[in-house]
């Protein structure tokens, strides 16, 4: 295990207005087992804070989205918090077959931290290892977690090996084993990915284009998609418009 100094923290963010249910449940369990992994926890109620909706400041001014963000509310808690902590355990009730709208907030919020690229030339969360929990009566659970995937990603960070526990039918979600076992393993899993990469420090390299050899690929592919679009595209063509007249096709 990681030594005092080099302790990892984990922050589990419950997004849902209920401080007892089946989000608060699974997320507990996942924060527990990183402690026996070593790890130190924090467990935060997203909805004890005020977070206001994002301004979309970057749509008129780039480099005005950026850390803190010009919104002074409960979110730069929370931000302050990610940015502090190794690893994110997201938990979501499913609203209407995604997240809580309070963490969609959030989420927007976040944003400061990967358009960071245009001013630092990095995203500040870059290399963090993120997993996710979404719990509810019917179905959504995993169209939950792919959108919460798909954007933790492309803000930088980690998404390790079975870094998913979902529940999606009615009961005490103690009562699913399956889910109760996933959860377990998050806690599990984002410790140990956390140790691995930690020697890691940047991965995105937004100067990638301007490199020689990186351009001579580009080129290399222009030509072949040229020549590969001479050799099929009149059999396509002339598959593709066997319904339609000549003057059409001109």
């Amino acid at each position: 295990m990681a030594s005092k100094e080099e302790k990892i923290k984990i922050l589990g963010i419950n997004a849902s207005p209920r401080k007892y249910g089946n989000t608060f449940k699974l997320l507990y369990i996942a924060l527990r087992t990183a402690e026996k992994y070593g790890a130190a926890t924090e467990l935060v109620h997203l909805y004890d804070y005020d977070i206001k909706p994002c301004l979309g400041c970057l749509s008129d001014i780039q480099h005005a989205c950026r850390y803190p963000c010009v919104i002074d509310d409960g979110a730069r808690v929370i931000l302050d918090k990610i940015l502090q902590a190794d690893g994110l355990i997201i938990a979501t009730p499913i609203y209407w077959y995604g997240p809580s709208g309070h963490l969609k907030n959030l989420i927007d919020r976040m944003t400061v931290f990967e358009n960071m690229i245009f001013i630092d030339g990095y995203s500040w969360v870059e290399g963090k290892v993120a997993a996710f929990i979404a719990t509810g009566s019917d179905s959504g659970d995993i169209n939950t977690i792919s959108y919460l995937s798909i954007v933790l990603n492309s803000m930088g960070f980690i998404i390790p090996p079975w870094a998913l526990a979902y529940h999606a039918r009615e009961g005490d979600v103690l009562e699913n084993k399956n889910a109760v076992l996933d959860a377990a393993n998050i806690g599990k899993i984002i410790v140990e990915t956390t140790h691995l990469i930690r020697s890691k420090k940047r991965w995105y390299d937004p100067s990638l284009l301007n490199k020689d050899e990186i351009r001579k690929i580009i080129e290399e592919t222009r030509i072949r998609a040229q020549e590969n679009k001479e050799d099929q595209y009149p059999l396509r063509i002339k598959q593709i418009s066997k319904l339609i007249s000549r003057e059409e096709l001109e």
